[in-house]
């Protein structure tokens, strides 16, 4: 005769199921704001050489960018600021979430501005 413990797998599959459900979630999360932060990035990288560019060339280059990440339509509505020696470029969006039971909205606000 051997002795058991007296455990039942629920517990392991209860265990199973909820990293499962807050790793799905997760991963919906980390992926809208993996996008921010390239596009953000996008933003600093036009600032950054913006001397060298035409406004209507960065407007074009930013909403093309927004449109390959797949971000929502108003991302790719920049503002863009300019004078002789300084520049500020912004985008202001919302990115829907899926959590468990309803979809939150989270603002997104990247910007970025250099003097030359």
């Amino acid at each position: 005769m051997t002795a058991r413990r007296g455990t039942s797998s629920l517990g392991c599959l209860v265990t199973l199921l909820l990293i499962a459900a807050v790793s799905y979630f997760g991963l919906n999360v980390a992926e809208v704001y993996w996008r921010y932060y390239q596009f953000r990035d996008d933003i600093h990288q036009e600032v950054r050489f913006a001397q060298h560019s035409r406004t209507d060339s960065i407007g074009f280059r930013l909403r093309a960018s927004a449109d390959s990440l797949g971000l929502p339509e108003a991302a790719g509505h920049v503002i863009i600021r300019r004078t002789s020696n300084w520049i500020s470029i912004e985008s202001d969006y919302y990115e829907p979430v899926e959590v468990p039971g309803f979809v939150q909205e989270i603002h997104f606000h990247p910007r970025a501005e250099a003097r030359f």
